[in-house]
Parts: structure tokens; sequence; C-alpha cells
């Protein structure tokens, strides 16, 4: 290392830099490396090429000329904007972080109610199903009293018979009726519940990667948050017209 002119060590970080070889942290483990780079790393043409290569819509070249004479000046300016980067990128993670738990939250009360929905038509099925048993009773009881049959027995089937106070065809068949009905809302409960289920456990998937990786950008694992970017493009996509017709509405 020793035997290599400072030029030369100047310009292969230089030609690092420029190509993207090199990073700021690159520069800062080689500054470390010995005196002779951690002098070379921290001359500020390089910093002053990462700065503008890794902020460009905050680098000023106007501001760093002026001191210009100073070799740690785009070194602590890049080092200024790596934190406040940094901070921007902590706080928008506590924001997503946010809102990601209150989509898990919703989705939980939606599975919640999903439940407590399913199990009222559960119980409401299982009334249905008691009712048309005893409904069927008194239909067999009433066919039975047409035949002969021993006065005890013939008796039994007559007070059953007399105890149903409603119409048995009817209510028989309402009962059908509302049995299907049932059945059919158990089966969209228990297939929506399966779904919000999945989806609750990848939003809860995407919650632990997001408080491992804190700085990583995120993408969605499900399409909860692409669909409604979409329908809010939408949405602005249409106020212009939906504001023009509410104008016309009220001129006339």
């Amino acid at each position: 290392m020793s035997a290599l002119p400072e030029e030369l060590w100047r310009r292969i970080l230089e030609i690092g830099v420029q190509r993207r070889g090199f990073s700021y942290k690159d520069l800062c483990c080689l500054s470390i490396s010995s005196r002779r780079l951690h002098r070379l790393s921290d001359e500020d043409f390089l910093w002053s090429h990462l700065l503008s290569s890794d902020f460009p819509p905050f680098f000023s070249p106007s501001s760093t000329s002026i001191t210009s004479a100073h070799s740690s000046t785009c070194k602590s300016l890049y080092k200024l904007r790596y934190e406040r980067d940094r901070d921007k990128k902590i706080a928008a993670h506590r924001r997503a972080v946010l809102r990601k738990e209150s989509q898990v939250l919703e989705r939980s009360m939606r599975l919640r109610d999903m439940e407590t929905r399913l199990a009222e038509e559960t119980n409401k099925m299982r009334a249905t199903l008691a009712e048309l048993s005893n409904l069927s009773n008194v239909r067999q009881a009433s066919v039975a009293l047409n035949v002969w049959q021993p006065e005890i027995i013939r008796g039994r089937q007559k007070q059953i018979v007399e105890q149903c106070v409603v119409p048995v065809e009817s209510r028989f068949h309402v009962l059908q009726m509302e049995l299907k009905l049932c059945k059919q809302q158990i089966l969209g409960l228990e297939k929506a519940h399966i779904d919000e289920k999945r989806r609750l456990a990848l939003v809860e998937e995407e919650l632990q990667s997001m408080r491992y990786h804190p700085l990583r950008d995120q993408k969605p694992i499900d399409g909860v948050e692409v669909e409604f970017n979409i329908k809010r493009k939408k949405l602005k996509k249409l106020m212009p017209s939906i504001s023009a017709t509410a104008l016309r509405q009220e001129n006339s």
C-alpha cells in the first residue's frame, strides 16, 4: 500500500465513487484502515460527488463552492443530509406501522363481527330445525288420526295436534325456506370468514416484516393498499366532472 503514490490512490477512489463502486460506507471503512486512506477518503471532491449522486434534489453546487476551502465541508453536509433522510424514513416508517396496525385492528373487528353473525345464524338454523322437527311430528300425528289406533295412542296424537296453534303446512314451508336461507348465509359467512382470516394473517405478516426491517421499503403483500390507491386515483379523476355536474344543477 505504501509503495503506491497518493495520486494513484486518489484516482482509484475517484473512479470508484464516479462509477458507483464506492458508497459512503466504503469510504468510511477505508478511512479507518490507514492514515493515508483516512486523509484521502476525506477529500472534498469525493464527498461532493456522493452528495450530488445520493441527494440530487438537495445538492447545490454554489453552496459547496463557497466553502470548498474546508476539506470536510461536503462530508459534513453529506452527514447532515443523510441524518435528515434517515429521520424522514424513520418517521415514514412509524406512520406506516400505525396504518398497518389500524388495518390489523380493523380486520380483527371484521373477523369478530363475522364470527358473531355466524354464531347467530347457526343458532337460528338449530332453532328452525327444532321447530321443523316438531311440525313434522304434528303432521305425522294429524295423518295418524285418520286411521284406527288404540285410544291411548290416539289421545296422545290428538293432544299433539291440538297443541299446535299455527297452520302446519304453511308454517312448514316457511320454515323450509328459512332453513335454506340460513344455510346460504352460513356458507357465505364461512367463505368470507376464511378470506378475511387469510387477509388478516397477511397483514400481520407484513406488520412483523415492517417492525423487523424498519428502514426497508415495504411493499404490500396483498392487494388491499393497491386497490385503495386505484380507487383514490379514480375518485380524483371523477371529482372535476362531479363538481361540474353539481354546479350545473345549482345553476338550473
